[in-house]
């Protein structure tokens, strides 16, 4: 089976050598790059395009926020995950609207993160529970234009609510007795639907855009 590309974006040596050594020393991953700041990371990201970026919100010179803005235009197809201590709402907010598609917070134990950089691969957007909740919060206080024709079945609006949630498409599918290959489907085709092409924007519509069954998310999703 090939193996994860994976680069990062790290200012601090020791996190980066950390998440380095944790990375490429896990099966089924290599390291394709690390950088210490996002003027080094852009040229280099030309010439080698990993196939998942991990970067920082915080660095210095260029911020993570706006290299994720500058990568998501060059290379839309390369799936970035923000790794940071940051968690108010509008780096969230604003590391989503640029283009991120999963958002962990760096005290995420290991596991978790090998796990989020291989659902990042295969379609997913990976979030920590306590992130997925701002940014269901914060989408709500910026909603979308309202789209009313748009529908979703039950079954789709359900597994809408669970990654929302902040499940993990194995979870998911526990939770409905599905395989994670239907699930997959499921959500490529409320992608489809909505015209989006992560979980964020689909959890952001379907809040915004009077899709039927949107306003039946639990408050504590």
């Amino acid at each position: 089976m090939p193996q994860i590309r994976v680069a990062l974006v790290e200012d601090q040596p020791r996190t980066r050598e950390g998440l380095a050594s944790l990375i490429g020393g896990s099966p089924g991953f290599e390291i394709a790059g690390q950088y210490g700041s996002m003027e080094e990371a852009l040229p280099a990201l030309q010439r080698v395009t990993p196939d998942v970026l991990l970067a920082d919100i915080g660095l210095p010179g260029m911020s993570g926020i706006e290299g994720v803005r500058v990568l998501h235009q060059r290379f839309p197809e390369l799936p970035i995950l923000m790794l940071t201590v940051h968690g108010d709402d509008d780096s969230i907010f604003a590391a989503v609207c640029a283009g991120a598609c999963g958002y962990l917070l760096k005290e995420t134990e290991p596991g978790r993160l090998l796990d989020s950089i291989r659902e990042l691969h295969t379609g997913g957007a990976p979030m920590s529970p306590e992130i997925a909740r701002k940014v269901v919060m914060a989408f709500r206080q910026y909603p979308p234009p309202r789209q009313p024709d748009v529908e979703l079945s039950a079954r789709q609006m359900r597994i809408l609510q669970l990654l929302a949630e902040g499940h993990s498409y194995k979870s998911c599918a526990e939770e409905l007795g599905l395989s994670v290959d239907t699930v997959r489907f499921h959500v490529r085709r409320i992608y489809d639907r909505l015209h989006v092409h992560s979980r964020s924007e689909a959890v952001w519509k379907a809040f915004g855009s009077g899709i039927s069954g949107a306003g039946r998310f639990p408050e504590n999703a």
